[in-house]
């Protein structure tokens, strides 16, 4: 690839999702762009380049970003924020909710693995306490991403990751070589296309937002504006939940940290208070 075009895909991933794309990654770059000019009929990277340069057609522009997006996922990654989110997240705002629903946002969901691994956790809590209720919503940048978490079939080497051979008979089929989630879970979760950058005051509260390992894949200024829509997002005492050592720009003047509990956070309302004035 030239200095220009990689210049080009920097520039345009930067202008229309805030990611951060290193130029010196080429095998990167090339990896995951090499499928998607296969994939729209072009022959090379340079030449899907050039079209989106003459044309500007904004499916092309999109492929092209989307696939630059791309992010590692596993069920029950870290495996801590999961048991906070059961053990010490979720119960509390349950109580405070008086029965309305606890909602969560998995907020770069990827394909999926994330928000069903949250799904399996609330039905665990609801078969020990069904006063417990709670609502999902899953989005990402990727429409391939969605489409696949939203078909909830995972290979073998998926549901091997981090997966629990319990929750595996218990949530999944055998379709093939594939494993099927169950349509139980699957249901339970709301389904968006969101690119974070765009404006995120509109979409509504949730009382717990996931949003990790993205941001640190974002310039200092999207990560900046994502922190300050969170905090109109979330209530007093929603909780945000990132990377646990996840450096991100602007998170300790929009957020607090709780204490004991790396990667949990709750609104700033000083923070708060002055954005919306």
């Amino acid at each position: 690839m030239t200095a220009e075009e990689i210049a080009q895909i920097v520039s345009l991933c930067r202008a229309r999702a805030g990611l951060k794309v290193a130029p010196d990654k080429t095998y990167l770059i090339e990896s995951r762009l090499a499928p998607v000019a296969r994939r729209e009929g072009y022959d090379s990277i340079g030449d899907m380049l050039a079209a989106i340069r003459d044309r500007r057609e904004e499916p092309l522009i999109w492929s092209t970003v989307e696939a630059m997006a791309g992010a590692e996922t596993s069920f029950f990654r870290d495996r801590e924020p999961f048991r906070e989110f059961r053990d010490e997240i979720v119960p509390p705002l349950a109580r405070a909710r008086g029965g309305a629903p606890v909602k969560v946002w998995s907020a770069a969901c990827g394909t999926g693995q994330e928000v069903y691994s949250l799904a399996m956790m609330a039905t665990e809590l609801a078969d020990a306490d069904p006063a417990i209720r709670m609502e999902f919503a899953a989005s990402d940048l990727s429409r391939i991403a969605l489409e696949r978490a939203q078909s909830g079939v995972f290979n073998q080497f998926e549901v091997q990751r981090g997966l629990p051979i319990r929750q595996l008979v218990r949530y999944f089929e055998k379709d093939g070589e594939q494993w099927r989630i169950c349509d139980e879970l699957r249901q339970r979760v709301r389904w968006r296309r969101i690119n974070l950058i765009a404006g995120l005051r509109q979409i509504g509260r949730f009382d717990v937002v996931f949003l990790r390992y993205a941001l640190s894949h974002m310039t200092e200024d999207a990560q900046r504006k994502v922190m300050e829509d969170l905090t109109f997002i979330l209530p007093g005492d929603g909780v945000l939940v990132l990377g646990t050592k996840e450096p991100v720009a602007g998170l300790a003047d929009a957020f607090q940290p709780v204490v004991g509990r790396p990667g949990l956070y709750r609104p700033n309302p000083e923070f708060r208070a002055a954005a919306a004035a």
